[in-house]
């Protein structure tokens, strides 16, 4: 199997797991990511989302996903398509959440983008409906 077939495996396996668990698991996704990955989110740490603050290696994506865990809870995640070329991995979809606290339900569209070397993420951008996360907070 090429390293892209190898890559959009990885990726395809992860997002499996990743809605059957409705989130509250994530050991699989660190296993994903190599040591040094680069790690972003469209929130950007914004207030009420401080969680998706820039990430620049592994030990620090565990915050990332235990505030997600701790704020919110998946109702789904539904990838619809994906692409892949080379070390890259595109996955298009989308998303729903409760959040803990508001108890405000969002659905968004999602676009996950990777970037692979040696069969490990080295970088990671996430793309969702920042504004109705935003609101879902209050």
């Amino acid at each position: 199997m090429s390293e892209a077939k190898d890559n959009l495996a990885l990726v395809k396996e992860t997002y499996r797991r990743w809605n059957d668990e409705k989130g509250t698991a994530f050991d699989f996704w660190m296993n994903l990511l190599d040591e040094d990955v680069d790690f972003r989110s469209l929130g950007a740490g914004a207030v009420g989302l401080e969680f998706t603050e820039d990430r620049r290696n592994k030990d620090s994506v565990r915050a990332y996903f235990e505030g997600l865990a701790a704020d919110w809870e998946m109702l789904h995640y539904t990838p619809k398509d994906y692409i892949s070329e080379g070390d890259r991995v595109v996955m298009l979809g989308a998303c729903g959440w409760r959040h803990r606290h508001s108890g405000k339900e969002i659905e968004t569209p999602k676009a996950d983008f990777f970037r692979f070397r040696d069969g490990k993420v080295v970088e990671f951008y996430e793309f969702f409906d920042t504004a109705a996360a935003m609101a879902a907070t209050k």
